[in-house]
């Protein structure tokens, strides 16, 4: 059985694998060794990976370490089943990586752009011929509401819930539209623009938002929430074979 943590900017997710199904998970909001003990008691741990954005103190890695014989950490130097075309692959985010490792996985060989909508909102593009292209980080949807809450006057910090119309009917809705509609279209003007260049274009969207766009996106999508943590188990499959 396989343990996978996904450590993100404010929660760390943690899963368990057997046989390539996902068969349990959970999220926390602080990483310990107690709380990972509590997750995988009574299982029978034969390697785990971690992927982290942020620093994880030394004594929860390492108490981590000794749940099981076979350890990996997620890092630009990770063997991957992939080429990083990227100029600075020691910059580039974990999740990034699991999250394009988990789309290759499911669809290895064809042109995919995957699309997370969390905290920010990253595009990373990988050719059919298996070279990680690049992509872009963007602000995301609840830092978008902050941002037009902290640095203006008095715009008021309103929620994701409710009416997002075309064209806002007063200032709620005006600024729910303006920043939901905005990712819309940007993440529309992505696909389209991607579509043009690259034949048979497969688009994956994740991330805790993903469901929230998914839903009002024009163009054909996979939506999966568990991307990331399938993409890290794929990796720890292939380094434990390699």
């Amino acid at each position: 059985m396989n343990l996978i943590i996904d450590q993100g900017n404010t929660q760390a997710k943690l899963a368990l694998f057997e046989d390539g199904q996902l068969i349990a998970q959970t999220k926390t909001a602080e990483l310990t060794t107690g709380f990972v003990l509590d997750f995988i008691q009574g299982k029978q741990i034969n390697a785990a990976i971690i992927s982290s954005v942020v620093e994880i103190p030394e004594a929860t890695l390492s108490g981590i370490k000794r749940l099981t014989p076979l350890f990996f950490s997620l890092s630009h130097a990770t063997k991957l089943p992939f080429t990083l075309a990227y100029r600075t692959p020691e910059t580039l985010g974990r999740d990034r990586i699991a999250a394009v490792a988990g789309a290759w996985s499911l669809y290895p060989n064809q042109n995919i752009l995957v699309v997370d909508a969390g905290t920010a909102i990253t595009y990373d593009f990988i050719e059919s011929s298996g070279q990680y292209i690049g992509g872009n980080i963007a602000p995301g949807l609840e830092m978008r509401f902050k941002a037009l809450h902290k640095f203006t006057g008095k715009l008021p910090l309103i929620s994701k819930t409710g009416d997002i119309p075309l064209l806002g009917y007063d200032t709620e809705t005006a600024i729910r539209s303006g920043v939901a509609q905005g990712i819309i279209f940007e993440i529309e003007s992505y696909i389209q623009q991607l579509k043009e260049q690259n034949q048979n274009l497969l688009v994956f969207l994740t991330g805790g938002d993903a469901f929230y766009f998914g839903e009002k996106l024009k163009s054909s999508i996979f939506a999966d929430e568990y991307l990331v943590l399938k993409g890290l188990n794929s990796l720890l499959e292939y380094n434990a074979k390699n």
